[in-house]
């Protein structure tokens, strides 16, 4: 694909710069290393997904106001830093508010893996000691049927993982070993 590469110190930098909330820096963090494994998993350049995962949201600040904004403002800002044209529309088409289809693994693994890292954050915040390190796939899949339990974290998205060729049990599995193996960076 056409564009310029960024490293992730870069990546992170512009993450930091553009989103106050340190929250949804954690979010970002925590996609980033989901997106990684979703590569190794899937063949894919883990270095590469990461930074989609780690920039999917760079336009959080600006758009919050007015969602309907939501990625249309993060990809053309990341268009006009020059950066690859598939991460671009990875970022774009994650907001399915926007009725664009996710047509490449990138595009399914990003949509999916974004709603991922809400769940498995609930999992561990409800656990008395605050960690993901207690935390099991059973556990989360216990749980994943309660509309209670991280409302945010919508499960029709969560079980798209199934247009990238993962079952949900693996799929939660595989987005839980990810966090947990970043756990300190999330605060988790």
């Amino acid at each position: 694909m056409s564009g310029r590469e960024m490293s992730r110190d870069e990546a992170l930098a512009l993450v930091e710069r553009s989103i106050s909330n340190r929250n949804l820096v954690k979010h970002s963090l925590a996609v980033e290393a989901i997106m990684r494994c979703l590569a190794v998993r899937l063949g894919e350049d883990a270095e590469f997904w990461g930074l989609v995962g780690l920039l999917h949201d760079v336009d959080y600040d600006l758009t919050a106001k007015d969602p309907t904004q939501h990625t249309l403002v993060g990809s053309r800002m990341l268009a006009e830093m020059g950066l690859r044209e598939d991460l671009v529309r990875a970022v774009l088409v994650h907001n399915e508010a926007h009725g664009i289809p996710r047509e490449t693994a990138l595009d399914k693994a990003l949509y999916c893996a974004d709603a991922l890292s809400g769940l498995v954050t609930a999992a561990g915040l409800i656990r008395p000691e605050k960690k993901l390190a207690p935390v099991e796939v059973d556990f989360i899949m216990r749980r994943f049927g309660e509309k209670s339990f991280a409302r945010g974290a919508n499960r029709e998205q969560i079980r798209s993982c199934a247009e990238i060729g993962l079952g949900l049990e693996d799929f939660v599995g595989l987005g839980l070993v990810a966090m947990q193996a970043k756990a300190d960076d999330l605060g988790l």
